[in-house]
This record gives structure tokens, sequence and C-alpha cells, in this order.
């Protein structure tokens, strides 16, 4: 038990490496452009101000997202999705695995779940305990259960999930920027530097070096990028992107895309001026999403109203529809999806 736990401790430490090696390049790039370069070197007063106003500006809205991407907490099903200690115990006692996969039945007509597993099963995570949200997957990094969990990423030392995706996009957004600005206001004493126009001193090491680094962050981040963009207009996560939802139906990468404009409001939410500011604007809690069935949200009375899964005060349930109401409208849906799919095989509920 002391070595498991020393070996997490250790793991955790580990993973902060990454972010400290970004932060040092970061550091020294900041010390290498305003004072190697914008100092010591260029001698117009104009071109130096200008050039540490704008590279300030890009500075400072890279370190703000990349601040909201690493330490945004991820967000985990709400206790709605959890095992009640009646169910739990019921689920437990139960050595026959049919039976329990019924339970899950059972307890998922109560909850706004669409997907299932690769078997046709509810989705269900051992370790948390708590019924799968549409979009959920465990992350034995964080171990914890993440809602719309896109992938871990080491270099924020953070699960990119529904709580900090934008925060992330707009990360790799300015970290381009930075790049740009860097790579384009350097070039030309880069040239001067590099065929001897300006003497030998130790900026020259700083802006050639800066040069080559800027370019070698562009590259990478510019692919990095547009993937996610793709990824975004078509409302995918990464996870869905290798392996498309489950859902009655069948699989279906293209499950939860309802169009560019909808697609970016989830994650942007619909006031563009807040797009490019790390606030959280995504729309919804990451429970439920719409489903591209669904040509309007007044067809699913669950992603209509997003207080009806919100919690009170005091950890109650009122404000909030019916028991008998939910399972009415899960139904529904249920058998939309069935009539839909009439002409097709669906997958069976449990695995053969």
């Amino acid at each position: 038990m002391a070595l498991s736990r020393g070996l997490r401790c250790c793991q955790r430490v580990f993973s902060w490496i990454p972010v400290l090696i970004i932060t040092a390049v970061v550091l020294w790039s900041y010390y290498a452009y305003v004072f190697e370069l914008c100092l010591f070197t260029i001698t117009n007063t104009l071109e130096k101000v200008a050039y540490l106003l704008v590279f300030h500006a890009c500075f400072a809205m890279f370190s703000w997202t990349y601040w909201k991407s690493i330490f945004t907490p991820v967000a985990a099903p709400c206790k709605k999705f959890q095992l009640s200690y009646s169910d739990k115990q019921r689920y437990e006692m139960e050595e026959r695995p049919d039976a329990q996969k019924q339970i899950l039945v059972e307890i998922a007509k109560k909850l706004p779940i669409s997907t299932r597993a690769q078997s046709g099963a509810i989705r269900f995570c051992d370790r948390c305990q708590v019924l799968k949200p549409d979009r959920c997957h465990h992350c034995s990094v964080c171990e914890t259960c993440v809602l719309k969990m896109d992938h871990h990423c080491p270099w924020v030392n953070n699960c990119v999930g529904f709580s900090n995706y934008k925060f992330f996009l707009l990360f790799l957004a300015y970290s381009m920027l930075y790049c740009v600005f860097i790579a384009t206001t350097v070039f030309r004493y880069f040239l001067k530097f590099w065929t001897g126009d300006l003497p030998n001193g130790p900026a020259k090491f700083h802006v050639l070096f800066l040069m080559f680094v800027a370019l070698m962050f562009f590259i990478s981040l510019m692919f990095l990028f547009s993937y996610h963009c793709w990824l975004v207009a078509k409302n995918r996560s990464t996870l869905e992107a290798f392996s498309a939802p489950v859902f009655i139906g069948g699989p279906d990468k293209n499950g939860f895309n309802v169009g560019i404009k909808r697609n970016l409001q989830q994650v942007f939410g619909e006031d563009v001026r807040q797009w490019f500011i790390p606030i959280f604007t995504s729309q919804g809690n990451g429970h439920y999403f719409p489903l591209k069935s669904q040509s309007s949200e007044s067809q699913n009375p669950l992603l209509a109203n997003e207080d009806l899964w919100e919690e009170s005060d005091d950890g109650s349930e009122e404000g909030s529809l019916g028991e008998s109401n939910v399972e009415k409208y899960i139904l529904m849906f249920i058998e939309g999806s069935y009539i839909s799919t009439l002409n097709r095989k669906p997958l069976p509920i449990f695995g053969s």
C-alpha cells in the first residue's frame, strides 16, 4: 500500500515536467525578445515600443489561456448519475451479469443517456460507480470520469474535456499567434545577424535561436490546431474520432453533429464577442448533448430545458420533472429512435 502511494506521488511529480519545460521555454523567449532584441538590439524607438506593446498583449493572452487549461478542474458526472445506496447494494449482490445489466437499464431510464457500450449495454464505470453520461469517459491519469472527455494532455497536465476544451483551443490559437508574431518581427534581425550586418554578442545567439524555436513550435501547433478545428466543426472529440459513439441504432460518428454553427456554439457559446476570451461560455452542463436526429430542441424536452437536472442547494430534486415524466420522455425518445431504424436491424441491448 505504501509503495503504491509512493509511486502515485512520484507520478504526480513527474507529470509536471512537460509543463515546466513549456514554462521555461516561454520565460526564456520573453527575456530574449524583450531584453536581447527590443532593448539591446533595436535602435528605433517607435519600432521598439510597437513591438513591446503587441508582444505583451500576445504574451498575456497566451499565459491566461495556458493557465486556464492547466488549472481548470475537470467536470465529473453529477450525483444523479451515481448509484443510490439501495441500487448499489442490489447491483453488488447480484452475481448474474445479465441481471446486473438489467439493473443498470432500469436506472438509466431516469437519465438522459443515449449512448451505449460496444456490446450495447449501459455504460457504467466500476471505479467511479457512476452511469456514464453521453461522451463521458474515465481517465486513468486523473482517476475520475470526465464529462465530454477529449484526451489527457501531458503539456497541460490535465484532462481536456467539457470544462476546459474552449480554453485549450484558445491556448493553441494564441500559442500560434505568439510564435507567428515573434518569427515575423525577429526575421529581419535574424538575417542581419546571419549575414554579419550586426556585431556578434549575446543577442546574436538569442535572436537566432528564437527564430528557430518560434518556427518549430508554430509548425507543430498548426497541425494540432487544424485537427481540433476539424473536430469542432464535426462536433467530435478525439476519442470519438477514433471510436464512433454507439447509439441504440448502432455506431454513428456523426451522432452529435448538429451543423457547424450549432457545433461552434456548443463550445464557444452564442455571443461571438466572448469567443476569444478565456471565460467559460460553453453551452449546457456536459451531461447531455443534442443529437443529429433531432431537428429542433423542442422535439426533445430533455435537451430543451437545461435546468432539468440541476440540483437545489440542499441536494434535493425539487423543481425538476417527476420521475414518471422523465421516464415517459426517455421512452418517447427511445421509441422514436427505433421507429427511425425499422429498416435496419438494431444492435442488441446486451452482448450475446
